[in-house]
C-alpha cells in the first residue's frame, strides 16, 4: 500500500484522535469521571501500545506536541473561550483576589519552588526559579469542567478560573526574564529593577492591548446586520491577531492580549452582537474549545515517556512536594492577608482547600519547558514538569470531585434547586392544560388523556411537598423574599434584553438599565438585601455643574448645547424603559406567584417596591413630557414605526417559510427593513429649529426685512440657556432687549397685593420685549421665569442701533413696523378696556 503523504496523513490523524476524544468524552459521561484526565490516560494509553501496533507508531510520530503548537494554536483559543464566558460582575468583585493569587501570588509560589529544587536538587538557584515559574502556572480546565457537572458555587469557579487566566500570563513572562538573567549568568540590581518594569510593561501593555482590539472588533459587529459569518469571523480574528501581534510585533503579552479583548467582547461587546447570532457564537467557541482542549490532552498524554518517569521518580517527588508547599502557603497564608482589606469578601476555608487542591497544572508549563531550546537542563526539565502534570492531573483531578462532597461544595445553589422543584411543579401545570387540546384534535383516547392527567396531578402534588419541606428545612423569609425578589429582577432584566432586541431602547440606554439592574442583584446576592437605589441621576443636577460650568458665552456653546440635548434626550428613554420594565414586572409577579410555591405576604411586598419604582418612573415620565413635549412625540412617532416594522419582518419570514414568498427575494426584504429597525434603535437627539434667522422671521418687528438684514440681526443675537426655575426678568427690573424662545417654555407673572398672576407663556417661537428694543422706556410690571430647562436667543437695543445706523433703510423699515405694532397692540388694548364691565353691572 502506498504511503500517505505528508499533509493528507496529518488530517487523517487529527481527526482519528477527534473521534477517539468523543469517545473518551461519552465514557466520561457515564463514569462521572473528569474528561481530560481520561484524555491523559488514553493518550498515555496510545504512546504504550505504539511500539507493537504500527498504525498508532505512525499516529504519533505525524503529530508531535511543541510549544508553537500549544502558544500559537489552542492558546488562543483556550483563553477567549474562557474569558468571553466568564462571569465580569462575579470577576470584577473578586478582582483584588484574583490579582494578588496571579502576581504576588505567583512570584511568591515561584521562589518556594525555586528554594526547595534549589536546596534539594543540584540545580542553580536562577535555573530553580525557573522551573518554579513554569510550575506555578495553572490550569483550570479539568477542574472547571467538573464544576459545570456538579453545580459548583459561581465564586469559587470565577476564582479559580480568573486566578489560572490571569496567572498564565504571569508565568510566561517571568519565564522570559529568568532566561533572560540565565543568558547573562549574574543577577544584578540593575537586572532585577529592569525585570519589575519589563514585567508591568508585558502584563499591563498586553491588557490594554487586547482590551483596544476588542473595542474595534466590537464596533465593526455593532455595524453589521446580523451577519453570523462575519460576526463569529470577526471574534476569532480578535482571538488569534491579539495573540500574534502582541507577542510577535509588540512583544508584550499574548495571553493578556487575548484576555483584555474576550473579558471586553464578552461584557461591553455582547450588547452589540445580534441576538439572533449570541447563541451561534457561543457554540461556536464550546465547540472549538471542545476540539482545542480534546487534541491538547491526548497530546500531551502521547508525549509521556513511562520510562524517563520512572528513573527520575525521586526528583518528582521533590518537586511536588514543592508545589504543593508553594501553593498552600499562597493559598492559606497570602490569599487571607488580602480578605482582611476594606471591601472585600472573605473566602472561606472550603473554599480555599478547592483552590488549593483544584490548582492543577498543564498546557502553559508545557509550552514554556518544550520552548527552552539549547538549554542544558531541558531534557530534566521536560521530564519534572511533565510528571508533576501527571501528578496534579491523575492524583488531584481525580479526588477533587470527593473532595467537593466532603466539602459540601457540590450542593446547587438555593435558588437552583427551588428553581429545579418550581419546574417540575410548572411542567405539569402546563401538560394538564394541554391535554384538553390533544382531546379536541380527535382520535385520542379519554383514557389515556385520564391517565396522563391523573400522573400529572400526583407530580405537582409530590412537587408541592417537596416545595414544602424545601422551604421549611432551608428557607427563613429572609431568603426566600430574596429569591423570589432575585425572580422579579431576572424577568425585568429578560423584558429589557426584549426591549433592546426589538430596538426600542438604545445601546447606552440599554448599558445603564442593566448597571443599575446589576447592581441591584448584586446587593441581594453579596449584600444586606433590598437596596432602593435611584440610578437614573436627574438631569437638572448634571446640567447645572456641568452646563453651568461650561457657561453659555464659551466657544464650546453649540457643543454644549448638543450635549445638553444628548442627555435629556438618553435620560428621557432611560425612564421610559425603566417604566416600561417595571410594568411588565408587576404583570408578571401575579403569574409567578400563581406556582402555589411563594407565600402571598413576600409577593406583596415585592409588588409593593416595584409599585414603588413604576411610580416614580410614572412620575419623571410626566414631568420630562412637560419639560420636553418633543421628545415625547418623537418618541411614539418612533416607537410605532418600528412596530410596523418588527411586524413586516415576521410576515416577511413566515411566507419565506410557507413557501409564498421566494427565501432569496425574503432575504433581501428582510436585510433592507433591519436596515431601517436599526436606525430607528432608540432615540437619537431631535433636530430642534434653532436658527437665530427663522426665530426673527416669527417675529412680527422683523417681518418686512430681506433675508440678508435679518442674517445680520441674528449674527448679533446672544444664546441663553436656563434652568428650570431660574428667572430671566425681574419685576421692576428695566430691560433692553428682546427675547426669543427656541425651546421649553417661559412664564409671564405679575406681583400684586392680592397676590401672583399669571399672565401668560412663552413656548418655542414666541417673543418678548420688542417695544423695549426699539427704546421705550418703562418700568415693567412683569417677571420672565423658566419652567422648563429652557434655550433662547436675545438681542440687545445697543447691538440693533449699531447696525440701523450702519444700515438706514434696514432702521426706516423697523421704525414703520415698530409704529404699525404700537397703533395694532394699542387698539387691541382699547377694545379690551372697552369690555370690561364694572362689578355689579348687569349683562346684556
Amino acid at each position: 500500500m502506498e504511503a500517505m503523504h505528508p499533509v493528507p496523513q496529518l488530517v487523517a490523524v487529527i481527526f482519528v484522535l477527534l473521534l477517539v476524544a468523543l469517545s473518551v468524552n461519552l465514557l466520561a459521561r457515564r463514569s462521572g469521571l473528569p474528561y481530560t484526565v481520561l484524555l491523559v490516560l488514553v493518550g498515555i494509553g496510545i504512546s504504550f501500545v505504539s511500539d507493537t501496533v504500527p498504525a498508532l507508531a505512525n499516529m504519533e510520530s505525524a503529530l508531535s506536541i511543541s510549544p508553537d503548537l500549544i502558544l500559537f494554536v489552542f492558546l488562543p483559543t483556550l483563553i477567549f473561550e474562557s474569558s468571553y464566558n466568564l462571569d465580569t460582575a462575579l470577576l470584577r468583585r473578586n478582582s483584588l483576589q484574583i490579582l494578588a493569587l496571579a502576581i504576588p501570588g505567583l512570584l511568591l509560589s515561584t521562589g518556594l519552588i525555586g528554594v526547595i529544587i534549589w536546596q534539594a536538587l543540584d540545580i542553580g538557584l536562577v535555573a530553580s526559579l525557573l522551573l518554579g515559574a513554569i510550575l506555578s502556572a495553572t490550569d483550570p480546565v479539568a477542574v472547571i469542567a467538573l464544576f459545570r457537572q456538579v453545580g459548583a458555587p459561581g465564586r469559587l469557579s470565577t476564582l479559580i478560573e480568573g486566578e489560572s487566566l490571569f496567572n498564565d500570563a504571569t508565568a510566561l513572562v517571568v519565564s522570559k526574564i529568568l532566561l533572560g538573567i540565565l543568558a547573562v549568568g549574574t543577577i544584578s540590581g540593575s537586572q532585577l529593577a529592569g525585570g519589575v518594569v519589563d514585567f508591568f510593561i508585558l502584563f499591563a501593555g498586553g491588557l490594554a492591548f487586547g482590551v483596544a482590539l476588542g473595542y474595534v472588533c466590537g464596533l465593526f459587529i455593532g455595524w453589521l446586520d446580523s451577519n453570523p459569518v462575519f460576526e463569529i469571523s470577526l471574534t476569532i480574528a480578535a482571538a488569534y491577531l491579539a495573540f500574534l501581534i502582541a507577542e510577535e510585533v509588540l512583544h508584550i503579552s499574548g495571553v493578556m492580549a487575548t484576555l483584555g479583548a474576550g473579558l471586553l467582547l464578552g461584557s461591553w461587546g455582547r450588547l452589540r452582537i445580534s441576538s439572533s447570532v449570541q447563541i451561534s457564537l457561543e457554540h461556536f467557541w464550546d465547540v472549538l474549545s471542545f476540539v482545542s482542549n480534546a487534541l491538547l490532552f491526548l497530546l500531551l498524554g502521547m508525549q509521556v515517556d513511562l520510562l524517563e518517569l520512572a528513573r527520575s521518580w525521586d526528583l518528582i517527588l521533590w518537586v511536588v512536594l514543592a508545589m504543593l508547599v508553594s501553593r498552600a502557603i499562597v493559598i492559606f497564608v497570602l490569599l487571607p492577608l488580602f480578605d482582611r482589606l476594606p471591601g472585600v469578601k472573605p473566602v472561606g476555608f472550603g473554599y480555599r482547600f478547592i483552590m488549593f487542591w483544584g490548582g492543577l497544572r498543564g498546557a502553559i508549563a508545557l509550552a514554556i519547558v518544550l520552548s527552552l531550546t539549547d538549554y542544558p537542563f531541558k531534557d530534566l526539565f521536560v521530564a519534572l514538569v511533565t510528571g508533576a502534570v501527571l501528578f496534579t492531573l491523575l492524583v488531584q483531578g481525580l479526588t477533587i470531585k470527593p473532595v467537593l462532597s466532603l466539602l459540601g461544595l457540590d450542593k446547587a445553589s438555593l435558588a437552583d434547586r427551588l428553581a429545579l422543584f418550581e419546574r417540575d411543579l410548572e411542567a405539569h401545570q402546563l401538560a394538564i392544560e394541554r391535554l384538553p387540546a390533544l382531546q379536541k384534535g380527535g382520535m385520542f383516547s379519554s383514557r389515556i388523556a385520564h391517565r396522563f392527567n391523573l400522573k400529572s396531578r400526583q407530580a405537582i402534588s409530590k412537587a408541592k411537598r417537596k416545595i414544602k419541606r424545601f422551604r421549611q428545612r432551608e428557607l427563613g423569609h429572609d431568603e426566600e423574599l430574596n429569591l423570589f425578589f432575585l425572580r422579579a429582577l431576572s424577568e425585568e432584566k429578560s423584558h429589557y434584553q426584549e426591549m433592546f432586541n426589538a430596538g426600542h431602547i438604545s445601546e447606552t440606554s440599554m448599558r445603564r438599565l442593566l448597571l443599575v439592574l446589576d447592581h441591584q442583584i448584586d446587593t441581594l446576592k453579596y449584600g444586606n438585601g433590598i437596596e432602593d437605589i435611584n440610578g437614573h441621576s436627574h438631569y437638572e443636577f448634571i446640567e447645572h455643574w456641568l452646563f453651568r460650568l461650561l457657561g453659555d458665552h464659551t466657544p464650546l456653546q453649540p457643543l454644549v448645547e448638543r450635549l445638553r440635548i444628548s442627555h435629556i434626550n438618553r435620560y428621557y428613554e432611560v425612564v421610559w424603559g425603566h417604566f416600561q420594565g417595571s410594568r411588565h414586572v408587576l404583570n408578571s409577579l401575579e403569574q409567578l406567584a400563581q406556582l402555589e410555591s411563594t407565600p402571598r405576604d413576600i409577593v406583596d411586598q415585592v409588588l409593593e417596591r416595584f409599585r414603588h419604582w413604576n411610580n416614580l418612573a410614572s412620575d419623571k415620565l410626566h414631568r420630562l413630557n412637560h419639560d420636553f413635549p418633543e421628545l415625547a412625540r418623537l418618541m411614539q412617532v418612533r416607537l410605532g414605526k418600528r412596530i410596523v416594522l418588527l411586524a413586516e419582518i415576521d410576515t416577511t419570514r413566515e411566507q419565506a417559510q410557507l413557501g409564498t414568498l421566494a427565501k432569496g427575494a425574503a432575504e433581501q426584504i428582510e436585510v433592507s427593513l433591519q436596515r431601517e429597525l436599526k436606525a430607528l434603535r432608540g432615540l437619537p437627539i431631535p433636530d430642534l429649529d434653532d436658527d437665530p434667522a427663522k426665530l426673527l422671521r416669527r417675529v412680527p418687528l422683523f417681518g418686512h426685512l430681506t433675508e440678508t438684514e435679518l442674517n445680520q440681526i441674528a449674527a448679533q443675537c446672544e444664546a441663553m440657556t436656563l434652568e428650570k426655575h431660574d428667572q430671566l426678568v425681574q419685576q421692576g427690573n428695566r430691560s433692553d432687549r428682546l427675547y426669543i424662545v427656541s425651546r421649553g417654555i417661559i412664564k409671564l407673572q405679575s406681583k400684586t397685593e392680592s397676590g401672583e398672576q399669571h399672565l401668560s407663556t412663552l413656548i418655542a417661537g414666541d417673543s418678548f420685549g420688542e417695544s423695549a428694543l426699539m427704546g421705550e422706556l418703562r418700568t415693567p410690571d412683569t417677571s420672565m421665569v423658566a419652567q422648563t430647562p429652557t434655550r433662547l436667543y436675545t438681542l440687545s437695543r445697543n447691538n440693533l442701533n449699531q447696525l440701523m445706523a450702519q444700515n438706514p433703510a434696514m432702521a426706516s423699515r423697523l421704525k414703520r413696523s415698530d409704529a404699525r405694532q404700537r397703533q395694532i397692540h394699542g387698539i387691541t388694548e382699547e377694545n379690551r378696556k372697552g369690555t370690561e364691565r364694572p362689578e355689579g353691572s348687569d349683562e346684556a
